[in-house]
């Protein structure tokens, strides 16, 4: 998946019932479900139920159950509230009669207020970085996992401010900034534009969390999974620009990590904000399931 053809297969979604809608899975090499995908689908069921002059602010939601990723997934939008200023939907995502994952979202009018903007970092731009996949094209000594993931033919560019030190993650501070942008045009949809922001959201964010410990891991035994992630929606976006995501993890212990992001504009404008937490399990060696981060898994965490 590398255009805006195929990720727009993937965002949208078929109408299957009233507050009923049925999405089809971006096929990712390491056998799960992509949770940046869930997050944009749940998303993107929700706005069908809203009226065009609310605006997405937050987002807010839950991975339960490992999901299948050659099932379709269905979404159930309960229209929770309609009130003069915001609405709320909650959604939840089923594969098998299962729940696999829940989002609770909120809209609202837009009106004037306070603004500020905390400080964009200063890093090298864009037009000048190679992307991560040309940095990888390079290497010789990432691990296999970390290969599969970064070569993916992924509908999103990524470029590292950092370039080879970055890439690598030698240890040092759990932080980052990485320059990302769609490939291609997206459409002027503002609605579109947000949700696919949502799926481009989950890349990296939760690798910073790991960053300190690089030297440590050891990748045959070690499991990754998200367990929540949240959004708030600043101000108008577009993905088909270049954004700067900026990453940091103040905290990691009992098998989770967390990591919150701001993301900018050109301008130097905060258009979002992200937080995650998610499961970084060391596995018993003996155990017999596949234990890579990016390899399937039949288990759920």
């Amino acid at each position: 998946m590398d255009n805006y053809e195929q990720l727009r297969e993937v965002l949208e979604l078929e109408k299957i019932e009233e507050n009923l809608f049925r999405g089809q899975n971006y096929l990712a090499p390491w056998g799960r479900v992509f949770g940046g995908q869930v997050v944009a689908q749940a998303l993107y069921a929700a706005l069908q139920t809203v009226e065009a002059d609310r605006h997405l602010h937050s987002m807010h939601s839950y991975f339960l159950l490992v999901g299948d990723i050659g099932q379709p997934i269905i979404y159930d939008v309960d229209r929770i509230r309609d009130g003069g200023s915001f609405t709320t939907r909650r959604v939840t995502a089923i594969q098998k009669g299962r729940p696999i994952f829940s989002l609770s979202c909120s809209f609202n009018v837009n009106s004037a207020g306070f603004e500020h903007d905390a400080d964009m970092p200063d890093v090298p731009g864009p037009e000048d970085l190679p992307s991560d996949s040309e940095l990888a094209s390079t290497m010789q000594d990432l691990p296999t996992s970390y290969q599969r993931f970064i070569n993916l033919a992924r509908p999103i560019e990524c470029r590292l401010p950092g370039g080879l030190d970055q890439l690598l993650f030698k240890d040092k501070k759990p932080q980052q900034a990485i320059w990302m942008r769609a490939k291609g045009s997206l459409p002027d949809d503002p609605r579109f534009q947000q949700v696919a922001l949502a799926f481009a959201s989950d890349y990296h964010l939760l690798a910073t969390a790991l960053i300190p410990h690089r030297s440590k891991v050891d990748y045959s035994r070690l499991f990754i999974a998200s367990l929540d992630h949240a959004l708030w929606f600043h101000r108008p976006v577009r993905l088909d620009d270049w954004l700067l995501y900026v990453m940091d993890s103040p905290h990691a212990s009992n098998e989770r990590g967390f990591a919150r992001g701001s993301i900018y504009n050109r301008s130097g404008q905060i258009v979002a904000s992200a937080a995650q937490e998610g499961l970084l399990r060391v596995v018993d060696e003996t155990a017999s399931r596949p234990l890579s981060p990016y390899d399937p898994s039949g288990k759920s965490v």
